[in-house]
């Protein structure tokens, strides 16, 4: 009896509450949810003008507009928009009966009143507060900062002034270059790979042998075929971890081991070298003292922008390097930086470098940072210090500005062509959207696990993230594709074990990306995709970072593209593209 009474009371208010609504044709209900549904960067933008689903789910269920203010409560993809719009409970039932009407489901004034009335419960249950018991140790993990906090109480690592200071780099090894491997032709262009001898045997083949040593690899960018290679002696083997040619394409730079002894071979106690080697002969020409392993490099200039592990005591953690004269025009030290340098990005114009920094103290030295990443992915870690990026102006050598980045181990960064902002990928599997002269983020979202190198597609509204699954012992093998204004992921291509860098090729129309593990690059259609080509290495050599050059039509030769940015008048993003 109870029961019934109570019933009876919930219907007559229920009644009583659906007089205070306003009556409203049909046809402006219709009208003002499609307004609202299309409305930029509202519902359409994630589920599709239709409701099909795009990298939101299919609406044509048709949800109710409780449905709809439940996920813009509770799922935080849908945050942004809800907080930006701000939709009142008659435009939630407005947005509800449009989409059933794009459905094909049935709609009408009395379930407009009704939904209302059910939304105005839900809103109201929002209010409940519940208080639950709270320990000293919820009370310490409650006190510490979010990012927003950091960020605004952010303390300088870096000196003051110019850090800029000299390495002296020694040439301690020439070569015979020999002959040449293949003979470029006027209009072409080419790719080059470095590859190395760490592959993946468990995802190749049965009785796979990986190279003794590392080789340089040239192919044909237009027939995606593999013109020549050559393997260097097992006295030059290092770990391999970049490619990159000097801006005029003669020369070919790779990881050194340490510099020769007396009878020859790498002396343990000796400064870790980089090798030289001839563009054409693809043969080893030097050997040259860098004061650490080789990193990343890119062409700077007419000079070569390198970052460095494993430093030597006296090795520095980034430097300019004259390509004509195996100088070192300025180098950066991690401590004038307050923190270790892992990667560094230049701007288009080459006027700021752009310094990915990480916390000391969590392993000894470089490796800091990784062991890091990886105590957090095994679960003995809960939180760290902030990890954080060093803006350095390339003529004064002065850091003129520093900013944390949202996630640990920032790995990889992107600048747009405006120079406005700068998109920063980290090993704990998301991207954030940051402005380049307030530090301030725009958004952040995840990817797929353990991202490392990501490209923007020729227009910019996507950057391209490879999931390489690093620090988390996982060997990824997608490619998270990313809407470059809202941070959200529209699209996961799957690729090789291990993908690691991934670069818009000089033509705008394919994105490569290399593979680590399977020693392998993936070729894709950028528009539509599609997989055009799978590229073996020799011998499945692990390979890291593409560069395309380019010969002129009267065969001179200049890198158009590599993993800092495009160079030498060509940029598909700015219009200006390779045809072949």
């Amino acid at each position: 009896m109870k029961k019934i009474i109570a019933l009876s009371a919930f219907i007559f208010c229920s009644n009583l509450n659906a007089q205070l609504f306003d009556r409203l044709p049909m046809e402006a209900v219709l009208a003002q949810g499609e307004e609202l549904y299309n409305a930029p960067a509202s519902c359409a933008t994630c589920h599709g003008a239709g409701g099909e689903g795009l990298i939101g789910p299919n609406l044509l269920f048709g949800p109710v507009a409780s449905d709809i203010f439940a996920q813009g409560e509770s799922n935080p993809v849908m945050a942004p928009m809800m907080a930006s719009f701000n939709f009142s409970d008659e435009e939630l039932a407005a947005i509800a009966i449009y989409i059933r009407s794009m459905a094909g489901l049935p709609y009408s004034e009395e379930m407009r009143i009704e939904m209302l009335l059910n939304q105005a419960a839900a809103r109201g249950n929002r209010a409940t507060q519940f208080e639950f018991m709270k320990t000293d140790r919820d009370r310490q993990i409650e006190e510490i900062e979010n990012f927003s906090d950091l960020a605004a109480n952010w303390v300088r690592r870096s000196n003051e002034g110019s850090l800029r200071r000299d390495y002296d780099a020694r040439v301690v090894a020439t070569f015979d270059p020999g002959e040449p491997k293949f003979t470029p032709e006027p209009g072409k262009t080419y790719f080059y790979e470095n590859v190395g001898t760490n592959s993946s045997p468990n995802v190749l083949f049965d009785g796979y042998v990986g190279p003794s040593s590392n080789q340089v690899v040239v192919g044909d960018a237009e027939t995606f075929e593999v013109i020549a290679s050559y393997q260097f002696s097992d006295d030059l083997r290092a770990t391999v971890h970049t490619s990159a040619v000097s801006p005029d394409g003669t020369q070919v730079y790779i990881t050194g081991p340490r510099e020769p002894g007396p009878d020859g071979r790498p002396d343990p106690s000796g400064s870790q070298t980089m090798v030289v080697a001839d563009a054409l002969t693809l043969q080893p020409i030097k050997q040259v003292t860098i004061g650490a392993r080789l990193h990343h490099g890119a062409v700077f200039g007419d000079y070569m922008l390198f970052d460095m592990f494993a430093r030597d005591p006296d090795g520095p953690g980034l430097m300019i390097y004259d390509p004509d004269t195996d100088e070192v025009v300025a180098a950066l030290y991690d401590q004038d930086l307050g923190g270790m340098i892992y990667t560094t990005w230049a701007d288009p114009d080459y006027e700021y470098i752009y310094a990915l920094m990480e916390p000391a103290g969590y392993a000894p030295g470089r490796a800091s940072g990784m062991r890091a990443v990886t105590s957090i992915y095994q679960g003995r870690l809960m939180a760290m210090r902030p990890f954080w990026v060093a803006k350095i102006n390339a003529t004064t050598w002065e850091v003129e500005m520093e900013f944390p980045v949202p996630g640990y181990r920032p790995n990889w960064a992107l600048i747009d062509s405006a120079k406005e902002n700068l998109y920063i990928i980290t090993s704990t599997s998301n991207i954030s959207k940051i402005n380049l002269n307030t530090g301030v983020v725009d958004w952040t979202n995840g990817t797929g696990i353990g991202p490392y190198g990501a490209s923007f597609n020729a227009d910019e509204s996507e950057i391209w993230v490879a999931d390489k699954g690093e620090g988390a012992s996982h060997l990824g093998r997608t490619l998270t594709i990313i809407d470059v204004h809202e941070g959200h992921a529209i699209e996961t291509v799957y690729g090789g074990y291990k993908v690691d860098h991934v670069i818009l090729a000089p033509n705008g129309r394919e994105m490569w990306a290399t593979s680590n593990a399977e020693g392998r690059l993936y070729v894709y259609d950028e528009p539509t995709r599609e997989l055009l080509r799978v590229i073996d290495m020799p011998q499945n050599g692990d390979a890291h970072g593409i560069i395309f050059v380019h010969y002129d039509e009267n065969g001179n030769s200049s890198v158009v593209r590599d993993q800092g940015n495009f160079h030498n008048g060509i940029n598909p993003i700015e219009g200006v593209a390779l045809n072949y």
